[in-house]
């Protein structure tokens, strides 16, 4: 792995470890209004993102074409606002371990989706990687009770984690991380809204007390904020296949945390879903791939001109990616 694979997957990682903690803090939200939770946390994390996006923010979203806004509209609505509503929907008939093991199931399915979109066949080793992943998830999770209703909405969440990942790719490289985070935050609060006026009425918001409060605070700034921008960033230097590989992180940072607060237990099953999950990782991310070794170039060096043993002048260790980004 190079320096740029090994830290867009150090950021995407972080960024699932995130997302995975928060999965105990919305058990602390139980009893808060669904939209008005979301559209508290999402608004707030678009005025803590906006000054982050850099200078040229507002002509790049001016040079965003019809078909972009649409896909940013669908990003929020199914990656975000979705999605969410999909596992809270799931937990109330289902055990919280259904649509985590679902949800788990998302880098098989984002391996095998991103390629054949971009017209070519899925790589082996990912989709090897990401199985591994899912069993590990699954590992973790165990499998708990449902009905016809949770099994459905689980799909939902499965369908809305794979979508954060697939409908951001062609609008990640205009905007950018923290501009696309700061977007799509926006829009996902405006949707929360409406959401919450159509289905609630007038108790769509309400004031939070103060262990509601600390838990809107940490979705909004430490997962929705520093999650969503690690995990574009990481996005952008790995790709969605491999960074969605991490994704299996979040049912493990979800374990890890809940005995926490008192909502579940980590224990010998999870210690081997958690080491699933990691060589999963590395399988398909490629880190356990040798790098092939490179023979040393024969030439004749030719005293007082530069470059003359083989390697242009300037390009010294300098890899073709590398060259490219400068």
């Amino acid at each position: 792995m190079n320096a740029t694979t090994t830290r867009g997957s150090l950021l995407a990682a972080f960024a699932c470890v995130l997302v995975g903690g928060s999965f105990t803090a919305n058990s602390l939200l139980g009893d808060y209004p669904y939209a008005g939770g979301q559209f508290l946390r999402y608004a707030l994390a678009c005025l803590l993102l906006i000054p982050l996006a850099r200078a040229g923010a507002a002509a790049r979203l001016r040079a965003l074409t019809a078909r972009q806004w649409a896909r940013l509209a669908l990003l929020a609505a199914v990656g975000m606002v979705g999605f969410n509503l999909a596992v809270l929907a799931a937990e109330r008939t289902a055990e919280p371990a259904v649509p985590g093991v679902l949800v788990g199931c998302a880098p098989v399915v984002v391996a095998v989706v991103v390629p054949l979109m971009d017209g070519r066949r899925p790589r082996r080793t990912v989709l090897y990687g990401a199985s591994l992943v899912a069993v590990g998830a699954f590992t973790v999770q165990g499998w708990g009770r449902t009905d016809a209703a949770g099994l459905a909405w689980s799909v939902g969440a499965l369908a809305g984690e794979v979508g954060f990942a697939v409908l951001a790719v062609p609008v990640l490289r205009p905007l950018g991380p923290r501009l696309l985070s700061a977007t799509v935050c926006g829009v996902a609060a405006l949707e929360s809204a409406a959401a919450g006026l159509l289905l609630d009425g007038t108790a769509w918001l309400r004031r939070p007390d103060p262990t509601e409060t600390a838990a809107l605070l940490w979705q909004a700034a430490i997962v929705t904020v520093i999650g969503f921008v690690c995990w574009y960033m990481g996005m952008q230097r790995i790709g969605a296949e491999r960074a969605t590989l991490l994704s299996g992180l979040i049912p493990v940072a979800a374990a890890c945390t809940a005995p926490l607060v008192g909502t579940g237990s980590y224990g010998p099953a999870q210690a081997v879903g958690s080491a699933l999950v990691g060589a999963g990782v590395a399988l398909g991310s490629g880190a356990l791939k040798r790098a092939p070794r490179s023979r040393p170039a024969r030439s004749r060096h030719l005293p007082g001109v530069p470059g003359a043993a083989g390697v242009p002048d300037g390009h010294e260790g300098a890899s073709p990616l590398a060259r490219e980004q400068r």
